[in-house]
């Protein structure tokens, strides 16, 4: 038995379609207790600011975001006993900021992006004597990963080779801590970060756009740990919504805008790396019992490359947006 919510974070590992002669596998972050990969460095943040003594039950806690780490700290907030601030674009999902209300949290909403949330918590830090977190570069964020993240995942090949990560870039903190993690196991893979065409900062272009929610804020973070990439993958918002369909009606799962851009992502990644090793494309569809509840499981061939991924939270969080319609 759990003695709080908090003792709930974790997600599986599971094998999603995949290129022939590759194995692509995503982390379902949505079985976090607040519904994210954002759960777990709230948790991180707010511990560490309990440890240095910046924080105690009853203080307000004060966070820009564009959702899900909002969702993540009013989640830990109310189960540790804080008030909670949540500064977010105004443009993003309305289930975004029902989900924070019922939380409890007292939500502002701004005019513009990310960048101008930044700016409105920065005066509430005065103004109403809260302490900020400051996601994007609090080192919390990338250690949550790399402690947990990167462990499950680890634990959860169980003793498989990693070819590479595909992740998409918000703060950064996802990509660095697990890539960091991984790394010191496989040491040869590739690490691969996903952006929005339309805010390509990393691919050297000008953001003209903020079309994805929880992706690309239009600026480098400093959690980002440029030095770990190997390369940078685009995707559109059309690409990834129509994924998004196809993952939720023939795999049976419900992601978002971000997860969806991140399997297709990591897709090209599989399949550039099936050809370069140049294996025989075997079956790897996710239906491998083909229906029958009694047929033994196929076995992954050894000799796939794998190639692992994150689904950042539910596609419940999008149902307003019609991206499923």
């Amino acid at each position: 038995m759990n003695r709080s919510v908090l003792g709930t974070v974790g997600s599986p590992l599971v094998q999603v379609e995949s290129p022939p002669g590759s194995i692509v596998a995503a982390k379902v972050e949505s079985r976090n207790p607040g519904g994210s990969a954002k759960d777990r460095p709230a948790l991180a943040m707010i511990e560490a600011a309990e440890r240095a003594g910046e924080i105690e039950p009853g203080d307000t806690i004060v966070e820009p975001t564009s959702g899900n780490t909002g969702i993540g700290i009013a989640m830990v907030a109310a189960a540790r006993g804080y008030n909670a601030i949540i500064v977010m674009p105004g443009s993003k999902s309305p289930e975004r900021q029902q989900i924070m209300r019922a939380y409890g949290a007292r939500l502002d909403l701004v005019e513009g992006d990310i960048s101008d949330a930044k700016d409105h918590a920065d005066e509430l830090e005065e103004t109403e004597d809260a302490v900020q977190l400051r996601q994007f570069e609090n080192e919390a964020n990338p250690r949550a990963h790399y402690e947990t993240t990167g462990k499950e995942i680890l634990e959860q090949v169980e003793g498989r080779d990693i070819d590479a990560l595909v992740a998409g870039v918000g703060t950064g903190g996802t990509i660095s801590g697990i890539g960091r993690r991984l790394r010191e196991e496989h040491p040869e893979m590739d690490i691969v970060a996903v952006e929005p065409e339309d805010s390509a900062v990393l691919s050297g272009r000008e953001p003209v756009g903020d079309s994805f929610q929880g992706m690309g804020p239009g600026f480098v973070s400093p959690n980002l740990d440029r030095d770990l990439l190997d390369g940078v993958e685009t995707v559109s918002l059309d690409a990834a919504e129509e994924e998004a369909r196809r993952l939720a009606r023939e795999e049976g799962l419900l992601v978002g805008q971000s997860s969806a851009a991140s399997n297709l992502a990591a897709k090209r990644v599989a399949e550039r790396l099936a050809t370069d090793a140049d294996v025989p494309g075997p079956d790897t569809r996710t239906n491998l019992l083909d229906g029958n509840p009694e047929a033994p499981e196929r076995e992954l061939p050894a000799d796939a490359p794998l190639v692992v991924t994150v689904y950042w939270d539910s596609g419940e969080r999008y149902m307003s947006t019609g991206m499923f319609d």
